[in-house]
Parts: C-alpha cells; structure tokens; sequence
C-alpha cells in the first residue's frame, strides 16, 4: 500500500486496519515500524528493541502512553520514543492522518561501522 507524497511521508495503512490500544507491524523500505491508535490519536515508533534487536514492540502492552517490549519488559513512550527510566530509545516517526488513511514520515538510520 505503501504511496510516497510530496513531503517524505508513505501512505501505510487506512486507520480502520489498526486495532485499538494494540500494535501493528509494517515495512517501510527497509526500516520496521510499529504503529499503535491510541484514541483517535496514532504513534508511530521502530519496531526493533535496542536491548536485544527483537522486532516485536508492536506486540507490547500498552500502558500510560507507553508500550512494554514483550521480551525483557524494556518500555518505550510512544510520543518520542524515550525509555522512561533513561537509557537507549525506540526512534518514533511523524504521523498525520488525511481523509482516514495514515502516513508516516520514516528517515532511516545511517550505519556507522
């Protein structure tokens, strides 16, 4: 489904393919992203955990405005990303919704070996 527009962000999904208070996994190039709909609002974070590179944050719990890496019980605010308690992050990516359908901003990471 991916579109890009003019500005950067990709077409992903239409907001009813998103489950409430859940995540959703999704390929944007080759970055993995989970999206969460919280209330009407949408979060948009990487999908691989800093602590092991597990790629299943979208199946955390979620809980005030955070989500629980089911593996090792890292959390991760949805809003930016951040580790509560300090320490490595999840990147988050910008989200806007247009006429139901959800679009992502996502810079991949530049390796540096």
């Amino acid at each position: 489904m991916n579109k890009q527009t003019d500005n950067g962000f990709e077409l992903i999904c239409k907001i009813s393919d998103l489950p409430a208070n859940r995540g959703k996994r999704f390929l944007v190039d080759e970055t993995e992203i989970a999206l969460f709909k919280i209330g009407n609002k949408v979060f948009a974070v990487n999908n691989v955990c800093p602590h092991q590179h597990f790629s299943f944050i979208y199946d955390g719990t979620i809980d005030d405005g955070c989500v629980t890496c089911p593996l090792h019980g890292w959390r991760f605010e949805l809003k930016t990303g951040n580790n509560p308690a300090g320490g490595k992050g999840l990147d988050s990516y910008p989200v806007k919704i247009v006429n139901e359908e959800v679009f992502v901003k996502v810079v991949p990471k530049e390796q540096n070996w």
